[in-house]
């Protein structure tokens, strides 16, 4: 009788060397492979942040909904928040309240950064405009400057010809 006998050929990853084994053979060094070809999850380290002393905040201030954006220089967002994020519902997201409350929560995340002096873009014509900005300085940040960045119409292109029939 003729008994075969076949080697199966593993490659140990930690060590980086070949091993055979019997079939059938260690059952831990097989399972010890499978555990090591899982994916493990890492979980995320709190990172420092970098202290970034001037930024920008960007107020949009619609009839909907008022949004803060805070921003580095370059323009890279680092905090976004908007009254509908805060909880406020329907009508309640546009008002003077929701706006100063977003922007409560807007510096309160900011606090990593270390962040002292914005530059405020607002646009919009909603009903937070001017709580927000007061909001800003409330919160312990000092306001550079102010500029209004609201679309303007100014009549547009000239339209097509009219048609004849």
């Amino acid at each position: 009788m003729l008994i075969e006998t076949t080697q199966k050929t593993t490659i140990d990853n930690t060590a980086n060397s070949t091993t055979t084994s019997a079939p059938g053979g260690d059952l831990q060094e097989l399972k010890s492979e499978k555990a090591y070809s899982k994916k493990t999850h890492t979980l995320k380290t709190n990172k420092a942040k970098p202290e970034i002393l001037r930024g920008q905040a960007h107020i949009h201030a619609s009839y909907n909904n008022t949004i803060v954006s805070i921003t580095n220089p370059k323009g890279d967002v680092l905090v976004l928040v908007s009254s509908g994020m805060k909880g406020f519902k329907g009508p309640k997201k546009s008002t003077p309240y929701a706006a100063s409350e977003v922007v409560k929560e807007a510096v309160e995340r900011l606090k990593p950064y270390g962040m002292r002096e914005v530059e405020v873009f607002v646009s919009g014509i909603g009903g937070g405009r001017e709580s927000a900005i007061k909001a800003l300085n409330a919160n312990g940040l000092y306001i550079v400057k102010i500029k209004d960045v609201t679309p303007m119409a100014h009549n547009g292109c000239r339209p097509p010809r009219a048609r004849r029939v």
